[in-house]
């Protein structure tokens, strides 16, 4: 059966699968982003967890994947397949898509995307914003991030940062949090689901929140 491979990279987890002609979940793997290792360590699960998904494609189609669409959050050139920036997970400048054409065995076209504005253009073809010619899609997770669809297409914004919501000072003074950026009292810092999680465990002292 012919099928791609999709790999979307988070600040806490990574989730993957083959899909479908039709759509459909063909097979998932979900692993942890480890981010407390270091970028290097990032990079290498990514490319490790592509190459499952090419095995199990292999194995269970006896075919190679299509093509595999990667998102990643961050500053994304996504005409170049660079990862430019994430505060998050720590890393500049990451050629990744030359790295997963390479780790794929060169055969497989490989695309790379921003986590948000990939979930947004999803959104505005098969779900939610199918019917609307302006839309917001907003994204909470280990941070904040929005995509800004306008007819039919996501903008981009003139240097990528475009729905990069996240990181916009809402905080400001001594108790402003420290953010991955650099900067203070961004938005995540205080709304996304890491902050808020971290929140309610300082609230209730249970470690496990």
């Amino acid at each position: 059966m012919k099928h791609v491979i999709a790999l979307d990279v988070g600040g806490t987890a990574m989730k993957a699968a083959l899909i479908g002609p039709d759509h459909q979940i063909l097979h998932e793997a979900r692993r942890p982003t480890r981010r407390d290792h270091g970028p290097d360590a990032v990079v290498d699960g990514i490319l490790d967890l592509a190459a499952e998904l090419r095995a199990a494609g292999r194995e269970k189609f006896g075919r190679e994947a299509e093509a595999a669409g990667v998102a990643v959050p961050g500053i994304v050139d996504g005409e170049a397949g660079t990862a430019v920036y994430a505060a998050n997970l720590g890393w500049r400048d990451v050629p990744l898509r030359d790295l997963l054409t390479e780790r794929l065995g060169g055969g497989t076209p490989v695309a790379l995307g921003h986590d948000v504005r990939t979930g947004g253009l999803a959104e505005g073809r098969v779900g939610a914003g199918r019917d609307a010619d302006r839309f917001l899609f907003v994204a909470l997770g280990t941070g904040i991030a929005g995509a800004i669809g306008i007819d039919g297409r996501i903008e981009q914004g003139s240097h990528g940062y475009a729905g990069e919501i996240g990181h916009i000072s809402v905080r400001s003074g001594a108790n402003a949090p420290k953010c991955g950026c650099g900067g203070t009292g961004c938005l995540e810092t205080l709304a996304s689901a890491a902050a808020v999680s971290a929140a309610w465990a300082r609230v209730t002292e249970d470690p496990a929140a």
